[in-house]
């Protein structure tokens, strides 16, 4: 499945399932396959998927502060981190709110 966010005030998103599905929980949505994020929601939900991305980093840089203490080092990141991947999304939120749209998907 992939998903196309979309709204009259920004250009399309798309992201794969698995990861649209990923940013619907996190903003404690179930996925599926259509849906709206209503203006006025755009605010909780866009602050939703801030606290995220600061919990996996606060995460990281304690496992990092821990492998220092430890003497050793953590791999690499091999992945798209969670700031990445929200970005479009939360970006989309902050024009469709300023002009007063609504985002939709699967329509």
């Amino acid at each position: 499945m992939i998903y196309k966010f979309k709204s009259k005030a920004a250009g399309d998103v798309v992201m794969l399932g698995v990861n649209g599905d990923h940013l619907l929980r996190l903003m404690g949505r179930e996925p599926s396959p259509q849906g709206i994020f209503e203006v006025e929601d755009m605010p909780r939900l866009r602050a939703l998927l801030e606290q995220a991305v600061a919990a996996e980093e606060a995460a990281r840089a304690q496992a990092e502060a821990e492998a220092a203490a430890e003497g050793r080092q953590l791999p690499p990141h091999e992945s798209v981190s969670l700031r990445q991947r929200v970005w479009p999304l939360v970006e989309m939120m902050k024009r469709a709110q300023a002009a007063g749209y609504p985002i939709v998907w699967g329509v």
